[in-house]
């Protein structure tokens, strides 16, 4: 019987780029919180050590998926003997090349999980190690509360911002991180700071996201996005886009925003409304098949 875990997306409330490491690792300063808005991964466990996925992903071949990746990494933890391996499918809800985390979330998940039900008894710390060699927002997810993170992601202290009625806009095309992170205006020189509680988007609010103005050079439709949104409050793009978020009084607020007309949301956009959580629905109640 296969074990379904939840995968949610996640927000980057402020990102600030701090410095850049001589491995091109960039430091930086963000708030991370969860959204009840998620992929779906179900496992089912073999003992011939094979690891699979019911269907690939468009675009991404199997060997460069996260979820393979971080599968086959944690099986190398398994003693010699041991030739578990599973089946993984996957409910794809998060957009790619968002910014909201959904590759990574879906290693993290995958880490998570097989540590369980492969009986590795991994620590939560071990299983954030092995995450950060897959990729910085990893660690992020497998600890899995709203955090305030440094480094390049891996440094976590737990935080507990406005659990907010966020309106997310996605806009028709994908972000490369990479693109972004390597672009030589890149604000790579923001001052640290201090975070202090509370975390009122009040506060948060009046914080930027470094990469912004490198990402709506490049992609006109997550600059479209963002004047859009700015029309019903602050607006701001999660990590480097690219969606982008607006902070709402309620469901129905957020409800009334997407669905007024004339003025709906930019044609080829698509719009959801997730609510802010602290406690990952990683580690919340899971069923089976």
């Amino acid at each position: 019987m296969s074990k379904r875990w939840f995968s949610p997306a996640k927000l980057n409330l402020f990102l600030h780029i701090t410095g850049q490491r001589k491995d091109g690792f960039h430091e930086l300063q963000t708030v991370f919180q969860f959204l009840d808005y998620c992929d779906e991964l179900t496992f089912d466990i073999h003992d011939d050590g094979l690891i699979s996925l019911t269907q690939s992903l468009p675009d991404v071949d199997d060997k460069d998926n996260l979820i393979i990746k971080a599968a086959k990494k944690l099986q190398q933890r398994l003693p010699t003997k041991n030739k578990l391996g599973a089946i993984i499918g996957i409910n794809k809800k998060l957009p790619m090349g968002g910014g909201l985390g959904g590759g990574s979330s879906n290693a993290a998940t995958t880490l998570v999980a097989l540590n369980e039900l492969w009986n590795l008894n991994l620590t939560t710390n071990e299983l954030m190690s092995i995450g950060l060699e897959l990729g910085a927002d990893v660690p992020v997810f497998i600890y899995g509360k709203a955090c305030y993170a440094e480094g390049v992601g891996e440094i976590c202290s737990e935080v507990e911002p406005e659990e907010s009625i966020y309106l997310i806009l996605v806009p028709n095309c994908h972000v490369n991180t990479g693109e972004i992170f390597s672009n030589p205006t890149l604000t790579r020189n923001s001052k640290t700071i201090r975070i202090r509680a509370p975390l009122t988007w009040e506060v948060l609010g009046g914080l930027n996201n470094d990469c912004e103005a490198v990402v709506t050079k490049s992609y006109p439709e997550v600059n479209q996005a963002l004047i859009w949104l700015n029309q019903y409050g602050l607006a701001r793009m999660t990590g480097t886009g690219a969606c982008v978020f607006l902070v709402c009084k309620s469901q129905q607020e957020a409800s009334n925003i997407v669905n007024q007309k004339p003025n709906g949301i930019p044609e080829g956009m698509k719009a959801f409304i997730a609510k802010g959580l602290n406690l990952s629905p990683l580690y919340g109640k899971r069923d089976s098949n």
